[in-house]
């Protein structure tokens, strides 16, 4: 077999292997290894490059700030500073129809902007501001659509581990992902809370139990003002760390890497001081972070050795040559990479999304002239869909694992996320027709 034939059967064996419950990581070194060997005729070069890869692949500076805001999201969850946010928020919006639905998307925006996690916001959040909606007559649908609908937010409003590896996999500043972030993860926050508001409004029905928001039963509970030093102490922590991680970065202040390092010192202060932090726990929350941060690594290794399995199959250019050869759009190219990725959204994680799928289309697209940061907020905002359909849906699961009420089942938060993920899709044709929404910060 020639070597591009032997790349297509690499990447039949990869789906197969991964629907078959394979580790994504272990399938991308095993079939690359394989696939180097028949390529090359030599068992020795694929172990070479084996070696050589996992040197190179995880000794760049940059991979230092995955560790550090995974630690740092822990710390905001551990000092209460989500909790807080959430409670300004539900004062703020209460007198709004679908208030607490707001105060749930407003809270995990914030949220957002100094972890970069969705799964944490998910597991927050149902513990937060799902017994209140529940409280107060929101449907159990809805209630539990809002908290796993916004807590993608995570993944896009920076700082964002999907963004960092897709800075890495693009050679892109990091820093230049984080910000150009930022417009479109705060349009898809405001769509959100367009989205409640239509369906608070228009249909009832599917936002409270009994059709109408209890709206006197809060004022009467907490008709009290809100007071200045209350909601200084309430928000300012929040703020403060958005302004120097963020405000840090895009002044030229801070390094990614630097900013994640202040941030995470500063979080651990504020929660140490509010003495909802203990150093017994701070060393609970190490060790976590070292797994899930060995867990990204080996999955850029992966990706990496993939990624070079690629370049010496000569696959990257024989697609190129079909899609001039075919006079295929760029349209048509960004429409089937759209669907590959929301058919893998349904299957696998959206770390092992982008490892594998944007080391195939970036050389496609650079001859094209295509802007690599538009391309990276499409593919992590459609990499994100997936953290909502089954049946994989991760975020899905996790607001489930969180649950106290056992009574809302899969298929409850699967339908209650349903429209936010079409809200998303629509958010995706809003940064493919208008390209300035990803790139209005940054040039």
């Amino acid at each position: 077999m020639d070597s591009i034939t032997i790349t297509y059967l690499s990447i039949l064996a990869i789906v197969v292997m991964v629907y078959l419950g394979f580790h994504v990581a272990v399938t991308l070194c095993v079939v690359s290894l394989i696939s180097v060997t028949y390529i090359r005729g030599d068992f020795s070069i694929a172990q070479s490059l084996l070696v050589t890869t996992a040197v190179e692949s995880i000794s760049n500076y940059v991979l230092g700030v995955i560790p550090l805001f995974v630690l740092m999201g822990m710390l905001v969850t551990e000092a209460d500073i989500a909790k807080d946010s959430y409670d300004v928020a539900n004062r703020l919006f209460r007198k709004i129809k679908g208030g607490l639905g707001i105060a749930t998307i407003f809270a995990n925006t914030v949220f957002a902007a100094v972890t970069g996690v969705s799964i944490a916001s998910a597991a927050v959040f149902t513990r937060v501001s799902l017994p209140e909606m529940l409280k107060y007559g929101y449907t159990p649908r809805f209630a539990v659509g809002v908290v796993a609908g916004s807590s993608v937010l995570g993944m896009l409003i920076p700082p964002s581990v999907l963004l960092i590896i897709y800075a890495l996999l693009a050679e892109i500043s990091v820093g230049t992902m984080f910000i150009a972030g930022i417009v479109p993860g705060l349009l898809l926050s405001f769509c959100y809370c367009v989205l409640v508001l239509v369906m608070a409004y228009m249909l009832p029905n599917t936002v409270y139990v009994d059709g109408k928001d209890h709206q006197m039963v809060r004022d009467s509970e907490s008709s009290e003002p809100i007071s200045f030093i209350w909601l200084i102490l309430k928000i300012l922590p929040a703020v403060f760390l958005i302004g120097m991680v963020i405000g840090g970065i895009y002044g030229g202040i801070f390094t990614p890497t630097e900013a994640g390092a202040a941030g995470t010192a500063i979080t651990l202060v504020i929660g140490l001081a509010r003495r909802k932090i203990t150093m017994q726990g701070v060393w609970a929350m190490v060790k976590e972070t070292g797994g899930i941060t060995a867990t990204i690594l080996i999955l850029v290794f992966a990706a990496t050795l993939y990624t070079r399995m690629l370049g010496l199959s000569g696959l990257p250019t024989e697609l190129g040559e079909w899609v001039a050869g075919n006079h295929l759009s760029l349209v048509g190219i960004m429409i089937t990479y759209l669907i590959i990725v929301l058919i893998l959204g349904c299957i696998i994680d959206s770390i092992s999304i982008i490892l594998i799928t944007v080391p195939l289309f970036l050389p496609l697209l650079k001859p094209l002239g295509v802007d690599l940061i538009w391309f990276g907020i499409i593919t992590v905002i459609t990499v994100e869909i997936g953290l909502l359909t089954p049946p994989f849906g991760i975020s899905v699961f996790v607001v489930k694992s969180s649950l106290q009420d056992k009574s809302i089942t899969l298929k409850d938060i699967f339908i209650g996320a349903a429209p936010f993920a079409v809200v998303m899709g629509v958010v995706v044709l809003l940064v493919m027709i208008f390209p300035r929404l990803a790139t209005i910060l940054v040039k």
